[in-house]
Order: C-alpha cells, then structure tokens, then sequence
C-alpha cells in the first residue's frame, strides 16, 4: 500500500472478522433486530468498540430505507430555560432510542419561516419532527403549513384538540397555589407571564381555579416577560398592597426580580411574603432564601415525546398519557402566615 494513501476506515467486513459472525449478524445488531441473541450483540458490540467502528449512515439508509433520524422544530425561544430544556430532553431521549437528531431554530415566527424550516428538516431525510411550540403563535403558524413526515407538538400547555406531550401547567399552578393557602394565606397575588405564551396562561388559570376554589383573593398582575427584571418591576407595584402576604410566580427567574423588590420594600420573605416560583431552575436552590417552586420533570417529558413520535413512524397507536405530572419542591421561601 503507498504510504501516502491515507488509512481506510473499518467497516462491516472487519468488524465481523474480529466477532466471529457473518455481516448480515453486524448489520441486524447495528439495526437492532430482535432476533440477536443477546451473547452475539455484546460480542458484535466490542468488537465495534476494539476497531473503534462508526457506522456510515448514508449507508445504512441506503440497506434499510431509514435514516434512524428526528428533527426538531425549534422557535427562536428556545434559549429560554424551558423550551431549552424541553429540546435537551428530546435529544436526550431520541439518543436513548438509537435516534440521531437534527434541529432546526426559527428565528421569526411566521408560516413562512416555519414551512422553510421544516423543508429543511425534511431534505436532510428525517422519519418524524418534534415541534417545541411554547407560545401561540408558533401553534397557530403550525396550522397553516403541511408536514410530510409524522409530528408531534412538545406543547407548552395543553392545546384543545391537540394530540401533543405536555407538561400539566394547570395542575402545577394549583399545586403552588394550594401551598401558598394551606399556609394560611388568605390574599395571594400570581405574578403573570407574558400573554401570547400557553404555559403562561395555563398558569393562570390554574391559579385562579384554585383560589376560587378555595375561597381566598386572588390577584393576577400585569403580565412580564419571565426576565427578572419584569419581576422587580411589576413586584415593586404589586407589594405595595400589604394585604398581599403570598406571591406564586409564572416562573422562577421573575420570583428572583420579586425577592429583590421584596428586600428593597422591607417585606422579609418567608416571615412577611411567601413566594412560590415555577420551573425548579438549577439556581432555584441558591435565591436567598432558597425558592420553593414547581419542578417540570423535563427528561419524562422528552421519553414520552419521543416514544409517542417513534409509535407514529411505525404506524403504531400511541401508548401513555401526553400529561406529564409536575412537582411541587418546598425549600425556605414560603412560611404559615404570621397574624
């Protein structure tokens, strides 16, 4: 060989030298056929790991008609905490299926950039698309265009109508709200998030069902933007009514911006204010004090979206429910209201 030809790469052919079975063997363990003993999958698998193999996937495709592939649809607010989360958990969970992953982000959420964006997902051969929709708009620009390949909608809140995975923002929000009244608050106030988001008012719903339920005030401020500074600011306005012991926050960046304008007025939380937040971001646990909050089990969230997806490509019912069920996590900055 010359030795300025560069190194061929394994393939099939030496990866069933060195287990000892034929290349069909490699290929039905590549493509996960249920009838490999699971002694000869392990053995086929280190001898890919001792050669350090990595299947060709224009190759597979072209043996198998499957590109073992999802897209995701995703709107420019996706660097938010949970959209971005909600992204990693599909990602994560298509891995753990066998599934590569290609994403694509839309910067204006309009049908036009939409249908582009899923144009491209479709060229690069994906089996089925997971739309991360968290706010209306992106839901109503899905409605005017036409995917080729199966979908699902990761929905920021439940869609009436819609077949989507969700996380149930309505049962969250009654479970802060609930923990802010068994304390024994009787005017709790729900620091809105901005309008055109379905986790937002779902939240809000939520909120308002339970207080009525429970026959306590409730008051629902003008909406933020979830940033934490809309929190100080529309917490600065808020806490000027002291009959307002209790604050559940839509998330937990605005409940930062809240305790801050709480500290600036003199209401000491939990001792003067309760504040319940929404998301258990990962500084959740560091605010001072550390924030109680509803935890979006995200990583549940991405296994039933993508098992739901993969059930649809094979032209399988789908199994499970689209609900997820949130958590509520008690930390230190609520307390049983003082008299």
């Amino acid at each position: 060989m010359d030795s300025n030809s560069p190194l061929r790469a394994p393939g099939v052919r030496e990866v069933a030298a060195v287990a000892g079975v034929s290349r069909q063997t490699v290929s039905r363990v590549m493509n996960h056929h249920p009838s490999i003993r699971e002694s000869t999958r392990l053995r086929v698998l280190a001898a890919m790991e001792e050669l350090q193999f990595r299947p060709n996937r224009a190759a597979r495709m072209l043996s198998t008609s499957r590109s073992n592939t999802i897209g995701i649809l995703a709107a420019s607010a996706s660097s938010m905490f949970g959209p971005a989360s909600s992204v990693d958990a599909v990602e994560n969970a298509a891995r753990e299926a066998g599934y590569y992953v290609t994403i694509a982000h839309v910067a204006e959420v309009t049908p036009a950039e939409i249908e582009a964006a899923l144009d491209h997902l479709v060229a690069q051969a994906v089996e089925g698309i997971v739309v991360v929709a968290p706010q209306e708009p992106v839901l109503e620009a899905m409605r005017s265009v036409q995917i080729s390949v199966p979908s699902i909608t990761l929905h920021g809140a439940q869609e009436p109508g819609g077949d989507g995975v969700f996380v149930d923002q309505v049962a969250g929000a009654r479970l802060a709200t609930r923990h802010l009244i068994e304390l024994g608050h009787i005017t709790v106030a729900h620091l809105s998030g901005p309008r055109d988001w379905a986790e937002a008012t779902a939240r809000e719903r939520g909120f308002l069902a339970e207080a009525e339920f429970s026959g306590v005030t409730g008051i629902v401020t003008g909406p933020g933007d979830w940033t934490s500074r809309s929190g100080y600011e529309v917490g600065r306005r808020l806490l000027r009514d002291p009959a307002v012991t209790a604050v559940f926050s839509s998330n937990d960046q605005m409940a930062l911006g809240l305790l801050h304008a709480a500290r600036e007025g003199g209401r000491r939380v939990p001792d003067d204010l309760s504040v319940v937040g929404f998301d258990d971001i990962p500084e959740a646990a560091y605010f001072a004090p550390p924030l109680t909050t509803v935890r979006q089990e995200f990583g549940e969230l991405g296994r039933r979206c993508v098992a739901r997806l993969l059930a649809a490509i094979d032209g399988e019912p789908a199994s499970g429910e689209p609900a997820v069920s949130p958590v509520l996590v008690v930390r230190e900055s609520t307390a049983r209201r003082s008299d």
